[in-house]
């Protein structure tokens, strides 16, 4: 009888998040890239104390970039927001709290994404984009989004920014070596260990010439699809 329940939960684990989290992740990998060199910078887990230094470096270069922001986070650094309307980057909803939509049932589910956009819209962020954390979804979520018309982005490039045993030149050498013409670039202007967006700020800081002297331009998700 144990086994027999073990195996319905597996089951219902399968079909409920495993399944299609793992299906949009196939689905948007597959994805055709655009040939012309343009790559796209996305920033998720903040705003935090660190976004500041990196709006600063983005308008020094006068590259716009996506920012998906957990909304808790939003909330309590309202002035940071602004400066990235005013700034004119694209600003995207990456849940409320960083919680796996994997272990999410469907209460919780609609309750994340409902405050989620709530809490935005009361800064004045009409949101449009939508990065699951971990890039993990499941049913509930994937009807959610298509009924409040969210588009689900994931990415092509990550560089493992979070970690907290990496430095700002495995990350630069990570990034110059990893992103094509098209990729959409995942990094992290919030959480992580041991000042981790700090070190990704310094290797930006290494990157973004490099890709300017290649020829590349960088745009915001809104512009992927189009």
């Amino acid at each position: 009888m144990l086994i027999v329940s073990v195996f319905i939960l597996i089951l219902i684990f399968m079909i409920y998040s495993f399944i299609p989290s793992n299906i949009e992740k196939k689905k948007f990998f597959n994805k055709n890239k655009k040939s012309e060199k343009v790559i796209y910078l996305t920033f998720d887990d903040g705003p935090s104390e660190y976004t500041k230094n990196l709006l600063q470096l983005l308008k020094y270069y006068n590259i716009k970039a996506t920012f998906f922001c957990i909304a808790n986070f939003a909330k309590i650094n309202k002035n940071i927001i602004e400066i990235m309307k005013q700034d004119g980057h694209l600003i995207a909803l990456h849940s409320l709290k960083h919680r796996n939509a994997m272990i999410q049932g469907i209460f919780e589910t609609k309750l994340d994404l409902e405050d989620s956009i709530k809490i935005m819209k009361d800064l004045e962020v009409d949101v449009k984009y939508y990065r699951p954390p971990w890039g993990d979804s499941n049913l509930c979520l994937l009807k959610e989004l298509k009924k409040k018309d969210l588009k689900l982005i994931l990415w092509n490039v990550m560089a493992e920014d979070w970690r907290g045993d990496t430095s700002e030149d495995i990350i630069a050498d990570k990034l110059l070596s990893r992103v094509n013409k098209g990729d959409i670039i995942c990094l992290h202007d919030g959480r992580g260990k041991n000042e981790a967006p700090l070190k990704t700020i310094n290797a930006l800081k290494k990157v973004i010439p490099i890709f300017l002297e290649k020829g590349y331009k960088f745009k915001t998700i809104d512009e992927y699809e189009n």
